[in-house]
């Protein structure tokens, strides 16, 4: 069984998958970073030079294949829940766990990255967030077995409530 960490940009899937991954000894899969690793180019320019559409159609190959594998953390990206068809592949051999946090949270964590191109035009930041998360979160939710709140924890706290959910749930 797999450990799937789903949540918006800056709710901690990537450095908590990390630690998760340390401590019980598995392998932690980034999906953006196959992604781009099959790509052979960066997500901006995925989606510059192709679009939206061919990185979701990338990405949806990569829950695929992500599915087949066994004993593993998958760090999602933040759009993983876009399309239905990645979480029914996710959740048949995992737990899915949202990562979660408010909207100031995120915006300060991720105002200074570059790696991801805008969701929506003619918005600030902190609009598109607000905008993307609104819009995604009954996605979440809805694809979670279990949610943690990260904006009050450290990213070990949240490691060390991934772990406990790992061990103690039934997430099938």
């Amino acid at each position: 069984m797999n450990i799937v960490l789903i949540g918006y940009r800056g709710t901690g899937k990537s450095v908590v998958g990390k630690l998760v991954a340390d401590r019980l000894q598995m392998k932690c899969i980034g999906m953006d970073a196959r992604i781009v690793e099959k790509a052979g180019m960066s997500i901006p320019d995925i989606v510059k030079k192709q679009d939206w559409t061919t990185f979701r159609d990338m990405e949806s190959e990569v829950a695929r294949e992500l599915a087949t594998l066994d004993n593993i953390i998958i760090d999602t990206g933040g759009g993983v829940i876009e399309r239905p068809e990645n979480i029914d592949a996710l959740q048949a051999n995992s737990c899915v766990i949202w990562l979660k946090s408010s909207v100031d949270a995120i915006v300060s964590r991720i105002q200074e990255g570059t790696e991801r191109p805008a969701l929506t035009d003619g918005k600030s930041f902190t609009e598109e967030v607000a905008e993307v998360l609104e819009r995604r979160a009954p996605k979440y939710k809805s694809a979670a077995q279990y949610d943690i709140d990260t904006e009050q924890l450290t990213p070990e706290q949240v490691a060390v409530r991934v772990i406990e959910i790992w061990r103690n749930a039934r997430c099938t």
